[in-house]
This record gives C-alpha cells, structure tokens and sequence, in this order.
C-alpha cells in the first residue's frame, strides 16, 4: 500500500450510507483537497447502487468488514446508528484505520473509554465528528471569550431542538440509541465544555467538569423527545441546555457575563449571519461569513493524519461530553 504521507491524500471508506453521509460527508469528501474517496459500504444493494451514480464511488462493499479489510484505506467515516459506533470503531481500529466517527461518540462514558483505548492500542487516530467546530460563527465565539469583553462568564443557555417529522427515522428507535438528548443536546453540551475550557485558559483540555447536574426529560416511545439539563461549576457559571424533536426549530446559545452578554443564532451552523454583543442597552453586530463546515471537519482530521498530530477536536472533549450526558440522564432518571 502507499503511504498516505508519500501521497499527501488520505483515502476514505464510509461504512454506511447514512442521510448524513450521503447529503453532508460524502460532498465535503470530494471537495476536500488531502482526502480521495475510496470506498462505500453499506448492507443495502439498492442504496450502493444509488451512490453510485450519484457519486461514481470507485468501490462499493455489501458489508462494513469487506471495506475494512481493502488495504488502501487509510480512515473511515462511521455514520451508522449510535448503537454501532462502538463496535465499528473499534473494528476499524484492528484493522489500522483512523476513524472519523459522528456524534455521539459513544453511548456512554465506558463505550467511549473502550474505542479510545482501541485506536490507541491500534495507534490510530479517533475523532468525534462535532463539525459545528469548524465555522466562523465558532471562531468569532472564542474570539469574544478570549477577549474578554463579556467580563466573568456567570450563565450560558444552549438550545437545539427541531420538530422530527420523519417517522422512519432511526432517532425514534430506543434501542438504536434514538432520542434527542444523543441527537443534539451533545452540540450544546459540548459547546458549553468549549466555553467553560476556554473561560478557565485551558482552551480543548476537556478538563473543566460540572460539579453538580440536573435533568428533566419527556420521554414517548422509549426516547426523550424533550431534554433540559442544568450544570453549575466551581467558578460560579450555571449553564442550562435543551432539546427536542416535538417542537419548532429554535437553534441559540447566549453568554451572560458581567460585562456583556453574546447571542449566538443559529449556533452550529455554517451559514452567514451575526453574533450580538450586549452591554447594556448598546448593541454590536459581530459578521459571520459562510463557512464549508464539513470539509475543514475533513480536511483537519486529515492533515492531523498526514502530520501525526491531534486533531481540533480532542478526546478529552468527547470523553468528558459522554461523561456528562451519563450524568444528565442519571438525574433525568430520579
């Protein structure tokens, strides 16, 4: 096999032909400037052979080992349902893959110890893939925050939820780790751990933690169709999040610090627009350019391969966030 570091590209295999994959991931693969996509498996004939055509892949698998196994696969991406990522990952690992996986990276604290310890065992590198990471409204966040505009941070409100009209969904399925809490209250959390790093001066150290947690949940069908949790740490912060999937749209997160407060629409999206910031009755328009979310998510992890270094989202992050969704059900549990 040619090593990716003589070629400066990383071949791709994407095991499963996911919404996410087909319509976000596979696209940024093909604009990315170090990847190539390789390879597609999937269980199902009829959806190889609609991706295809769609995207004239130069291999197609019937069966996630087979595509493991092709020797000039350097990383894979790992759509398939939360209840799979363990098992996928750590499969890849055996096999000398790096692993791009999505969100959440496990479905608890200990799946997420067992693929870390797997891809280091393996020396390979794991990312969760938080592509909201990779946007000019982020970027212009840690900027305020690094500032220090807003004074001492004391509350944070982070809030994604959607109405799920799509009743095939896997994210109604309990036992495929569905529920909104797994499918978009980790954005919120995460970002809360951004900021509470970031506000301590240890910027991706994953090591700021909550002291203590609360959590309420509505659940239907086995799932959390409504989740708010509330964190207060040692600093004084208290930040709340939410989710759903059974009202409208309303994606934000707001800052509030001593000095000012930071409005954040649309947070973890990459299309244009504003942040606010606030003080007092003063208002001040910060721009957000377009951003290509998923291909920097690809290009990063990528060239983190190619120069043997960490990629921008660390597993101290990714471990902590599934530490602290443990926390958050446990309390919506009581």
């Amino acid at each position: 096999m040619t090593s990716p570091f003589q070629r400066k590209k990383i071949r791709w295999g994407v095991l499963g032909y996911a919404r996410i994959a087909s319509e976000s991931v596979i696209p940024a693969l093909l604009r990315a400037d170090n990847s190539e996509l390789h390879a597609l498996a999937s269980r199902d004939q009829e959806k190889l052979a609609v991706a295809r055509t769609r995207y004239s892949i130069p291999t197609t698998y019937v069966g996630y080992e087979a595509l493991l196994c092709d020797p000039e696969i350097d990383a894979v991406y790992i759509p398939l349902p939360n209840n799979q990522h363990r098992e996928w990952t750590i499969r890849a690992a055996e096999h000398g893959k790096h692993v791009l996986c999505e969100k959440p990276l496990g479905l608890n604290a200990a799946e997420v110890r067992d693929m870390i310890a797997a891809c280091s065992t393996n020396k390979v590198t794991l990312m969760e893939a938080f592509m909201y990471r990779y946007t000019d409204r982020i970027a212009k966040v840690r900027g305020v925050l690094r500032s220090g505009a807003l004074g001492e941070i004391k509350f944070v409100e982070a809030t994604f939820r959607y109405p799920l009209d799509r009743p095939e969904s896997i994210k109604w399925n309990p036992s495929l780790g569905g529920g909104s809490a797994y499918d978009v209250a980790c954005y919120p959390i995460n970002l809360i751990g951004l900021i509470a790093d970031t506000c301590a001066g240890k910027p991706g150290s994953g090591e700021i933690h909550p002291e203590s947690v609360s959590a309420e949940c509505v659940r239907a069908g086995g799932i959390d169709v409504i989740f708010s949790g509330l964190m207060k740490y040692s600093s004084g912060l208290l930040a709340a999040v939410h989710s759903g999937f059974n009202a409208q749209k309303h994606v934000m997160a707001q800052i509030v610090g001593t000095k000012g407060i930071l409005d954040i629409p649309e947070t973890y999206f990459d299309l244009a627009g504003s942040l606010t910031l606030s003080f007092g009755e003063e208002r001040q328009e910060i721009p957000v350019t377009k951003s290509d979310r998923y291909r920097h998510e690809i290009e990063d992890f990528a060239d983190a391969i190619l120069q043997g270094r960490p990629p921008a989202c660390g597993l101290a992050e990714t471990l902590r966030n599934a530490e602290v969704l443990d926390r958050l059900f446990a309390a919506a549990a009581k």
